[in-house]
């Protein structure tokens, strides 16, 4: 789950990490008054779920009240990468010496946190690695020892030579991996931390990513989940328990279990298809999920073909089939569908699927070169 950025604020500042004063608006006058409260230099910063907001005109400094008030009235209702902005986070603006990075993200592979630093901050981390990767330093952190004071300093010693910044950052540091603890976190991000005239050290960016999995123990970080600021199929799927990505494809994906849903999207690349999303039905045999993932499916104008691969353990082939027929009465597909139903109940499933004139594919490989000659036809 993303949240926005003036409450990963927030959440920082709840722990001791320093962020510049701030409120959010969602209308011109509020934006006003908070400026005029301020009584400082402001930046108005849209609050969208996307990067690259700085380039598409949604962050903007003002000198005074009047002047955040005029760049609201632009920001606010601006589509930014397809997302509409309805807040605006009004921010003291910071005079700034330098810009680095902190960033602290789960890798996998390692099944530890990894903390990532560099010097080069304000930009796309991305761009960094690609860049000049020698500018970015990382510290794997063992998960029962935790991070330890001399190792902050170690990371903080990579940004500043100044000693008081150095301490600073320190401190930071082991503030910021105590939050990313603290609320369940898979993403936290400081981008870019900067220095003041002062010699300060200011986180002037946050971003905060919770995974999901630890939101059930997360109820006053889940209570910001923002549903304008998501995409619509993927919060119909979360709420009718499917997992859901949208990717760029043409081949709309149903399959049950994240592995098997993996090795049919790589299945359908190595045929030269490209799939359009990822989207696990789960264990579930409930015939409601495939309705749901259906609709799902055919929302998106860009899918050309629809690929159900269902391998029947737990889940009951012939209550996914009962799920496809409801849904074929129900939304009636103006696109090809194709379907592999192996395992429990896959005889008697080929038979509730010949009602619709839907025969099962017996490989595969099979459905799969079908799905995308059939999306081809479509194009």
């Amino acid at each position: 789950m993303k949240i926005h950025e003036y409450q990963a604020k927030q959440i920082f500042a709840d722990g001791g990490i320093p962020v510049p004063p701030g409120e959010v608006a969602t209308t011109p006058p509020e934006t006003f008054d908070i400026a005029a409260r301020l009584n400082k230099p402001v930046m108005v910063k849209a609050q969208v779920h996307v990067g690259g907001r700085g380039k598409a005109g949604g962050i903007k400094y003002a000198e005074n009240a009047e002047a955040a008030k005029v760049l609201a009235q632009k920001i606010l209702g601006m589509d930014i990468k397809g997302l509409t902005v309805k807040k605006v986070l009004v921010t003291v603006a910071e005079d700034i010496i330098s810009e680095s990075y902190v960033g602290i993200i789960l890798d996998r592979a390692t099944k530890k946190p990894v903390i990532m630093v560099s010097p080069a901050g304000g930009v796309d981390i991305e761009e960094v690695a690609r860049k000049t990767p020698e500018k970015i330093f990382k510290l794997y952190v063992d998960p029962v020892l935790g991070l330890r004071p001399y190792q902050a300093r170690n990371l903080a010693y990579k940004l500043y030579r100044d000693i008081g910044q150095v301490r600073s950052t320190t401190d930071i540091i082991l503030k910021l991996y105590d939050v990313f603890w603290k609320v369940d976190a898979s993403l936290v991000e400081i981008n870019p931390l900067v220095t003041t005239p002062g010699g300060h050290v200011v986180a002037l960016d946050a971003k905060i990513n919770i995974d999901d999995n630890g939101l059930f123990r997360q109820k006053d970080v889940a209570a910001m989940r923002d549903l304008d600021a998501e995409d619509p199929a993927e919060v119909e799927a979360r709420e009718g328990g499917l997992s859901f990505v949208k990717l760029e494809g043409n081949i709309g994906c149903i399959v049950n279990g994240a592995g098997l849903a993996m090795a049919t999207m790589d299945l359908v690349k190595r045929y030269g298809g490209e799939p359009a999303n990822f989207l696990d039905i789960g264990g579930s045999s409930n015939p409601k999920k495939v309705v749901t993932a259906m609709k799902i499916i055919l929302g998106d104008p860009h899918v050309q073909a629809i690929l159900i691969n269902i391998f029947g353990g737990i889940t009951r082939c012939d209550d996914v089939a009962n799920g496809i027929v409801e849904a074929f009465r129900e939304f009636k597909p103006s696109v090809p569908v194709v379907v592999r139903l192996t395992g429990t109940n896959e005889k008697e499933a080929a038979r509730i699927l010949r009602s619709v004139n839907l025969p099962a594919g017996e490989t595969l490989d099979d459905v799969v070169k079908k799905a995308i000659a059939l999306a081809g036809a479509e194009a």
